[in-house]
């Protein structure tokens, strides 16, 4: 989710649900550490819970990485073992550490040592030609030994070689048994499903099935309000009323005013709201006005309001065509 879940991305999820654990873009720790890239850390503490995601491959280097993501107040630090990229295989981390699982658990005893908040894991079922079936126990058995307790296991092997990032999210089969039959080998561990999952339909299945958790990526980025909205009252029982889809957009304009007064631009904001009102009338209008308009000079929360409102006209034609 590089470019993706940025700050502005997160924080307009949080007005969604007030219980989905959010996680940052991955950061690497040499940017961090070597590089001196803070501002990559910053976040509003409105977007609480928030994972930081890490990429890197020293143990001494993530520690100091982990230690400045815990100063910067995030819950939880995740350590990327799944994103196939070429520039991650390069850098030694992401996907190619299902490769070494020694390293991953020295990785995570040293990021342990250096932080109080949970360190955690995202990963793959293996690589390449890989056994999966071998890899996997190994990989979680080794790594939990390490003292991390929570995995979120992406259900797609990764190919590192023929396939791009884009196809590995799709070509290699899913294998959603495989990580089911890691719940019964080990209950001590918190097990979160990732890859293919779409709804909360599905979340709630895998959830019945006896799986601690569902990442949803992609979906929840393209329909937010379908992913996230329901997700407070169904995945975690909380039935207190939050934002529709529209009060969502009216609650980002006073963050979309702080954020172009600080210098920032429309479209850094509005880019992540595009797919808000995804699947219903209006919704084309709603992104084209926002796609053409948000880069223009001079655009700012006008646009955005006016676009809301051709958005409710397209619902109230909608509407009375339907009674007609």
């Amino acid at each position: 989710m590089m470019d993706w879940t940025d700050r502005h991305c997160r924080y307009l999820h949080r007005l969604l649900s007030r219980h989905t654990l959010l996680y940052t873009e991955m950061v690497t720790a040499p940017a961090l550490v070597r590089g001196g890239a803070l501002h990559l850390l910053d976040f509003n503490a409105e977007e609480h819970p928030v994972a930081l995601q890490l990429g890197g491959s020293d143990p001494a280097e993530l520690a100091k990485a982990a230690k400045l993501g815990q100063a910067a107040g995030y819950d939880e630090i995740n350590l990327n073992c799944g994103c196939p990229s070429d520039r991650v295989q390069s850098g030694t981390f992401g996907a190619i550490l299902m490769q070494d699982p020694g390293l991953v658990a020295e990785c995570v005893r040293a990021m342990r040592e250096a932080v109080d908040i949970e360190v955690t894991v995202k990963c793959r079922i293996g690589v390449d030609d890989q056994i999966a079936e071998d890899v996997l126990p190994e990989f979680l058995s080794r790594v939990g030994a390490a003292g991390c307790g929570r995995f979120t296991i992406h259900a797609r092997k990764a190919w590192l070689q023929g396939l791009s990032p884009k196809e590995n999210r799709d070509i290699p089969p899913l294998d959603y048994g495989l990580v089911q039959q890691m719940r019964g080998l080990f209950s001590g561990l918190h097990l979160s499903v990732n890859g293919g999952v779409t709804t909360l339909d599905q979340a709630e299945a895998f959830l019945a099935a006896g799986l601690d958790g569902v990442m949803i990526g992609r979906s929840a980025y393209h329909d937010p309000a379908s992913v996230l909205i329901d997700a407070d009252r169904r995945i975690f029982g909380d039935t207190a009323p939050g934002h529709t889809a529209e009060g969502a957009v009216l609650a980002m304009l006073p963050y979309i005013e702080a954020h172009l007064a600080s210098g920032g631009k429309l479209a850094q904001v509005t880019r992540h709201m595009l797919g808000l009102f995804q699947g219903r009338p209006g919704a084309r209008v709603w992104r084209r006005m926002l796609s053409e308009g948000a880069h223009r000079k001079g655009a700012g929360t006008a646009l955005v309001e006016q676009a809301l409102a051709a958005f409710e006209q397209a619902q109230a034609e909608a509407a009375d065509s339907d009674a007609a």
